[in-house]
């Protein structure tokens, strides 16, 4: 009984570790993809946040959970339908220090094709939201 009891403890040490090992290495993937950055998410309005990480793609722009193994992005917002509603410091998160300088926390409200979203990030990940979004590619079947 007591070698049943070893064995089984051992295995969830075990599965332990291989879950911290797969979160660890998935967290370091996602923070060093190129176009990444820190981005939480509201659910809903004056819900709690969500953080994880946000990656520009060609089309679309992808978001992870921070506190998750999943290999998908929980959220996908097409590039086209993406539209900064509002933008304004936010109270709720102390500015975060970064090489010695402050830098602001931004609350942003996007409008897309399944309603509102709320985002919440730093103020360069915002200003290359911006930047992304406005360097859209015209659709060819726009052109006469």
């Amino acid at each position: 009984m007591r070698g049943l009891t070893i064995v089984l403890v051992g295995g969830l040490v075990l599965v332990a570790l291989v879950v911290a090992g797969l979160w660890i290495s998935r967290t370091h993937t996602l923070d060093r993809r190129v176009g990444s950055f820190r981005c939480s998410v509201q659910r809903r309005p004056g819900g709690p946040w969500s953080p994880g990480v946000a990656q520009y793609g060609a089309g679309e722009l992808y978001w992870w959970r921070r506190h998750s193994l999943a290999p998908r992005p929980a959220r996908r917002w097409a590039r086209r339908e993406l539209v900064v509603v509002e933008r304004h410091r936010s109270e709720l998160v102390a500015d975060v220090e970064r090489a010695g300088r402050s830098v602001p926390i931004y609350e942003v409200t996007c409008s897309t094709a399944g309603g509102e979203e709320h985002l919440l990030m730093a103020a360069d990940a915002y200003a290359g939201l911006t930047s992304w979004i406005e360097a859209t590619p015209t659709r060819a079947e726009s052109v006469i």
